[in-house]
């Protein structure tokens, strides 16, 4: 006579046996439970709750204005021109696995400190170069030069912070772009030459068009993305830029729809209507730059698209927009939500901050590191915030971990890096930028107290 099973034993197999037979149905299932369970113990009333929310609404309401129609758009078409006009067989030859190494990181730290731009513009230039076919150690040192190490932000560093700082910032940040994509190069070495065995089959390595013509289309299209976010900082040089950025974006504009009318062959009277709307935009609501600048680059996407020849190029647009843009919209909240915005609080309190990074020691330079990877810093801004922090305490050590660590990286920024390279990938290259971050400042600290 066999022996019956407790119940408890019986249950459990039924649900292990549920598990393996409608995989999906349970974890739809765990979502549900996991998604009432956070809503139902939210601690919503309080003040701090209450309080945290609205500020992850302003940082994305803030980001949404400044930084989705001047940064974004012309990023994303400008990484949809790359994959439409680049070859993949070119990319290779300069930046591709077998590329020589002193060209691939030249090019790759040289364009990418050239670019003034934040941890979220700089994603859909780096998909685009990554996709072409470039190798990996090359894109990490794009990656990370674009918001590191860009010229202004080294000045104005310099300036309100101190030249010691600013040159420690200046040459940590060159040589971690390069140390950075060595690293991923040989972590990953394998994965790249069989990659570029894999891609060095039937590409020529000849661009689409003339050298001349690629350069000048790509130049004038990163000059327009440029000038058109062009920050006013507390320098003549600077605040002379500033004031004149929108007549030079609209100069750059001309001269790049002279190109695409003469090199590019589009069609006169086409170009001539979009003209007519960016100006009659610019004209019905001076006060807002942004709408004429909007309406431009939406009309450009809307001629591609009636072009055979061009029409790739707004499709790979839009591929990127719809890939990127959602994921650094939701990341933009919830580091609002979580650390607020530069002067306001979200769940952690600054006090927490202050008090953590207030010294020279290894722990202060590593969260201050750390916090400033998943911290949003758009182009300039870390400068007055790691003023105000040095003002309340923190130690020189932390304050160049915060800004070596800080631009490069955030929460959205990480979000997307994931979905172009992987999990692993984006996990080893976030790790090396808060180590190497962590380990400069704390050296920097114990030099220069």
């Amino acid at each position: 006579m066999s022996e019956s099973k407790p119940a408890s034993s019986s249950f459990t197999g039924g649900l292990i046996d549920l598990a393996r037979e409608n995989p999906e149905q349970v974890r739809w299932l765990g979502a549900v439970v996991g998604i009432f369970l956070l809503i139902y113990f939210l601690p919503a009333g309080s003040e701090r709750f209450d309080n945290a929310v609205l500020e992850g609404i302003r940082l994305t309401h803030w980001y949404a204005q400044e930084h989705v129609i001047l940064c974004l758009l012309p990023a994303f078409v400008i990484a949809g021109a790359m994959a439409t006009y680049l070859s993949q067989g070119a990319v290779m030859r300069y930046l591709g696995p077998s590329a020589p190494k002193p060209v691939a990181f030249g090019m790759a730290s040289v364009s990418g400190t050239l670019l003034a731009v934040c941890s979220c513009t700089v994603l859909p230039l780096f998909g685009g170069i990554y996709r072409r076919g470039a190798g990996l150690g090359p894109a990490v040192a794009f990656l990370y030069s674009g918001p590191a190490i860009n010229i202004m932000a080294i000045v104005v560093t310099a300036k309100v912070l101190g030249f010691e700082l600013g040159l420690a910032r200046a040459i940590s940040a060159i040589v971690f772009a390069v140390v950075i994509g060595v690293i991923m190069h040989l972590i990953y070495h394998r994965e790249e030459q069989a990659k570029a065995k894999a891609n060095a089959r039937g590409f020529e390595g000849e661009l689409s068009r003339p050298l001349g013509q690629i350069a000048l289309f790509f130049g004038l299209m990163v000059g327009i993305l440029v000038f058109a976010n062009w920050a006013a900082a507390d320098s003549p040089t600077w605040m002379a830029i500033h004031a004149w950025k929108w007549q030079i974006t609209t100069a750059l504009a001309g001269l790049f729809t002279l190109l695409l009318i003469r090199r590019w062959g589009w069609p006169l009277h086409q170009v001539a209507v979009l003209a007519g709307a960016v100006v009659l935009a610019a004209l019905l609501v001076p006060r807002v730059p942004e709408l004429a600048f909007a309406v431009g680059i939406i009309g450009l996407m809307l001629i591609a698209t009636l072009r055979d020849e061009d029409r790739e190029w707004a499709e790979q647009s839009w591929g990127f927009t719809r890939q990127i843009l959602p994921l650094l919209l939701v990341g933009v909240f919830v580091a609002g939500l979580l650390l607020g915005r530069p002067g306001e609080e979200g769940l952690i309190p600054s006090e927490w901050v202050v008090l953590a990074v207030g010294d020279n020691g290894f722990r202060s330079t590593f969260l201050a590191s750390l916090l400033g990877g998943f911290m949003y810093f758009s182009t300039l801004t870390e400068v007055p915030i790691v003023q105000g922090l040095i003002g309340n305490g923190m130690g020189k050590g932390p304050a160049l971990a915060l800004l070596l660590a800080g631009p490069a990286l955030s929460l959205p920024n990480m979000l997307v890096i994931r979905t172009i390279m992987g999990t692993q990938k984006t996990l080893v290259y976030c790790t090396l930028v808060v180590v190497m971050s962590t380990l400069t400042g704390y050296f920097y600290g114990q030099l220069w107290p």
